[in-house]
């Protein structure tokens, strides 16, 4: 779905898992849109990238302040270290894949391939676990690529979704 901001131009940017009747608590504005941020009192549950032109909405709990405060500064600088609990819902297979992502060094890179054989899966199968991420940026799946390529980010291996992982590799290499 595109969207237009306010001065009526179409943005670039193709926006997935985002529902106008989620329930956030709190939407964060990012560099490339803004950030639903859902959470319980104790873990992350789930970060979904909005359209630009969504409102961004103040933390509705000490636990949401704290992730947004957290995400404010890894956008500040790439080394911050996330220390928020999360609480990702996944199969086994997920949760293997989006461990190994968070094992991924900052400013490095790992194929589908490379996890795969690690974890003694396919590399299809990772890259299916890599879309499921609830938790994008914190679980970095921007930092799987293709063995040729880039590869996809947020179930689309094309266009508006590629521009968010480039930026995020980009932003890692400061």
């Amino acid at each position: 779905m595109l969207f237009r901001k306010a001065g009526g131009n179409a943005s670039r940017f193709l926006f997935v898992r985002y529902h106008c009747s989620m329930d956030y608590q709190a939407k964060l504005a990012a560099p490339f849109g803004v950030l639903g941020i859902r959470c319980d009192d104790r873990a992350l549950l789930g970060i979904d990238i909005l359209p630009a032109a969504e409102k961004p909405q103040r933390a509705a709990s000490d636990f949401a302040k704290t992730v947004c405060e957290q995400l404010l500064r890894y956008f500040d600088n790439p080394e911050f270290r996330f220390s928020v609990p999360l609480k990702p819902d996944g199969t086994s297979h997920q949760q293997k894949v989006w461990q190994a992502m968070r094992d991924i060094p900052r400013g490095e890179t790992r194929s589908y391939g490379e996890l795969a054989a690690a974890l003694k899966s396919g590399a299809q199968a990772v890259g299916q676990a890599c879309g499921a991420n609830p938790i994008p940026i914190i679980i970095p799946c921007h930092r799987v690529v293709g063995k040729s390529g880039l590869g996809g980010f947020m179930r689309h291996a094309s266009g508006a979704s590629l521009d968010i992982k480039r930026w995020l590799l980009a932003h890692e290499q400061r």
